[in-house]
Order: structure tokens, then sequence, then C-alpha cells
């Protein structure tokens, strides 16, 4: 399906009916990465998932977004659907997203899934930033005219070496990665009120278990649960530890 949403055509798919679940993939996947949610939730659910902007089938924004941003779009989403309050389910990306729209407007957010969530920017050594102002320093040198092609090569060759998966891959949005990831979301936890279970696998390379037991703290009342064998991906590593995990947890919410 295709819905406006400000200045963008928005994708998504939804599945089932009842109480409404929005689901947000993570960063460089689509909508269809959460398919196996979807699954599990339908039968008890009306679930919906859209491909964020700059994935799947939905444009990129005409500008650099950050989190807040990707939040006021899914929030403009949901008045668009006509859903006044939803259960969030994030994973990685989509759950730093969550969490901003369950900060900034609680009203709208039912409960919170935060799986292998992305948020909390990690303390980085002296050793790092070196290597971050090195890499910075090289990029400015070798963007001269006189290097013609040849800085290009090198540059290209930076970003193989020294950046992360995520930003060698993100082409025409890693000027929104480096500002997504910039973004330290710890400030706002103790801002969100709603129920909140968070989900991490004891594989994840992605994501460090500091960070979840950072949310842990932070969100009150909040409940975490380990998959143990599981990477980023719990919902595809363990499907159905996760669906029903997750289906508990969003029927207990609705009584």
């Amino acid at each position: 399906m295709l819905i406006r949403v400000g200045d963008l055509d928005t994708h998504f798919t939804v599945w089932g009916e009842g109480r409404p679940i929005v689901l947000l993939h993570g960063w460089g996947t689509s909508a269809e990465s959460m398919g196996t949610v979807a699954k599990a939730l339908e039968d008890r659910f009306r679930v919906y998932a859209l491909d964020l902007p700059g994935f799947g089938w939905t444009p990129s924004a005409a500008t650099v977004w950050g989190t807040w941003e990707y939040a006021s779009y899914v929030e403009a989403f949901m008045d668009r659907v006509n859903i006044s309050v939803a259960s969030l389910v994030g994973h990685s990306f989509g759950g730093r997203i969550a969490l901003a729209l369950a900060a900034k407007w609680p009203d709208r957010v039912k409960s919170l899934v935060l799986v292998a969530s992305a948020g909390i920017r990690p303390r980085r050594g002296p050793l790092f930033r070196m290597k971050v102002g090195a890499a910075k320093l090289a990029r400015q040198m070798f963007s001269l005219p006189m290097w013609g092609g040849l800085g290009e090569r090198v540059i290209a060759e930076l970003y193989q070496r020294m950046g992360s998966r995520d930003y060698r891959n993100a082409g025409a949005l890693r000027a929104t990665l480096v500002k997504v990831v910039g973004e330290d979301l710890r400030g706002i936890l103790s801002s969100v009120r709603t129920p909140t279970l968070i989900i991490w696998g004891d594989r994840d390379q992605e994501v460090p278990f500091s960070s979840m037991e950072i949310m842990a703290r932070g969100i009150q009342g909040s409940r975490l649960e380990v998959f143990e064998g599981a990477g980023h991906f719990p919902f595809v590593d363990s499907p159905d530890r996760f669906g029903r995990l997750v289906r508990e947890f969003l029927c207990q919410d609705s009584q």
C-alpha cells in the first residue's frame, strides 16, 4: 500500500485486525524484514509495517534527518492511517525511533517492544577519537581538486577500511547515518513511562549488552529478556520464542 505522509509516498503493509501495532525496521532493511514478527501477531492485532524514508520503497527525505525527524514522521504516519494510540515494536534503528516517539508523544504509545535497540552512544576512548580525527583530516586533504580521481579512490578506500558496514553501505544516506548515530538518547529514557519490553540476543555483534542495561535501568518498570544463541535479529534466530514472548507482553498490556 502507498500513502502520502508529508511530501513522501510511504509504502506500508497491513496484517490482521484488532488493536494497532506499528513495526519499525532496522537500518539498511525494510518493512519486509519484520514479516515474521507480523505473522506472529496478526491473529490478535492489526499490524502495520512501513518502509521508513530512504529504505524499501519509500524515498529519502529531501534533507538530512535525525532520530527526531524520523519519530515525527512515524507520528504523522499514525495520523494518516487513523491510529490514535499504538504499541510500537522497533528493531535496532527502529527501536531508536520508537524510544523518541514514546518520550515526545507519550499519549500516542500504549507499549514498547525494543529489539536490539540502538540509541545509546557508546563511550569512545582516545584511540578511537584519534582514528576518527585522522580519517577526517585525510578526507579533507584528498578532497582537494589537485588530487583528482586519485583522491576519490583514496577516500573510498578510507571508507572501506575505517567505516562500519552500515557506514560503508549508506550511500546517499551517509550524512543521515552520521547524524543519527551521533544522537545519544539516554537522556530521554526517564521520560518513557509506557510498559516496555527490551529484547537482546547474546550473540549480537551490533549492539552491546551494556546499552540494553542502560535502557533497562533508565526506563522505569521495563523488562529485559536475553535470548541465548540469538544475534542482532532475534525474531529470525528464535522466531517461536520471540513470537510467544511479544504476544504475551502485548496481550497483557491490552487487558
